[in-house]
């Protein structure tokens, strides 16, 4: 049996995986629809996700100590957002809501402790 390894252009392994990774389908429906083996595609989509991307076996090149990449800073620009905007729900709460729920049940500590 012949082999088949590197059938498909690099442009075309990068569209399909962008394909899976953007619109979220399933990878045997994308698969079937570009007429591409189920497990071809997988090894494509993983590879991205390890290295960045799907046509190379190597990662992503590193960046220098201490830097991130876009993503990564993205991403945590993100999960600061998050973490602000908790902070400050729980300090209203503590500041606005806790001192009515004390005064008519005791459970409200533990609700505003949860919280922390």
């Amino acid at each position: 049996m012949g082999s088949k390894q590197g059938a498909y252009d690099a442009e075309f392994r990068e569209g399909a995986v962008r394909i899976v990774i953007e619109t979220g389908k399933p990878i045997p429906e994308v698969a079937e629809e570009l007429g591409v083996n189920p497990g071809t595609l997988h090894s494509w989509v993983s590879r991205w996700r390890r290295h960045g991307s799907a046509t190379s076996d190597r990662p992503a090149e590193a960046t220098p100590a201490g830097q991130l990449r876009e993503a990564e800073r993205a991403e945590l620009e993100r999960l600061r957002r998050e973490t602000a905007e908790k902070n400050k729900r729980i300090r209203e709460l503590e500041r606005d809501d806790a001192p009515m729920f004390v005064k008519s049940s005791g459970w409200a500590l533990s609700l505003v402790a949860e919280l922390r």
